[in-house]
């Protein structure tokens, strides 16, 4: 089913067939001082709104592949429109992490549900994984490791936001070339 889900997605990436509609939270009022919409070249958005607090260079890793960010918003399902984070890893891969606009909890900062997703860039399959870390220390933490020639993930945390997402990639001789944490939004 997973691998089946990773071809339609990378499909319809390619065609160009894919949207993505912003959470209703996203575009509602008084949730300016949050998101910001991404302008990408052209003026089009795709649909995507960035945290405000986002991590440097996730703005630019957003702009430069409007479709790779489409796809990995998609990935982790619907509503899940607000970027909390990117980094790109070389040649090898980028990981995204996503709100959904909603809270788990009354904490306001901290109680954003998260999805992280790693997407392999390399065109190969690799051994790869991300794991996503929330804010509690005891809440346990959600992780999807195997060879993968797509991507890794969707992986969630309800409170996820001031977390960690980890990814992982190894060539086939077993050597690492991606082992990095990437912080989901700005906190203290």
């Amino acid at each position: 089913m997973k691998t089946a889900l990773r071809a339609g997605v990378a499909a319809m990436a390619l065609l160009g067939l894919m949207t993505v509609t912003p959470a209703a939270s996203a575009v509602g009022p008084g949730v300016n001082a949050e998101v910001e919409t991404v302008q990408f070249a052209g003026g089009q958005s795709e649909g995507l709104v960035m945290a405000e607090n986002a991590p440097a260079g996730t703005k630019e890793i957003l702009e430069s592949n409007t479709v790779a960010a489409a796809a990995a918003a998609n990935v982790c399902g619907s509503g899940y429109t607000t970027s909390t984070g990117a980094a790109r890893y070389g040649t090898y891969g980028t990981t995204y992490t996503w709100w959904n606009g909603t809270y788990s909890g009354s904490n306001h900062l901290y109680d954003r549900p998260i999805c992280a997703v790693f997407f392999n860039d390399s065109s190969y399959t690799r051994y790869m994984g991300v794991r996503l870390e929330d804010n509690y220390t005891a809440t346990a933490d959600t992780e999807d490791f195997g060879a993968y020639s797509q991507y890794a993930g969707p992986v969630y945390q309800n409170k996820g936001y001031c977390g960690q997402a980890y990814s992982y990639m190894e060539e086939p001789s077993g050597k690492v070339v991606v082992d990095n944490l990437l912080a989901v939004g700005t906190c203290d």
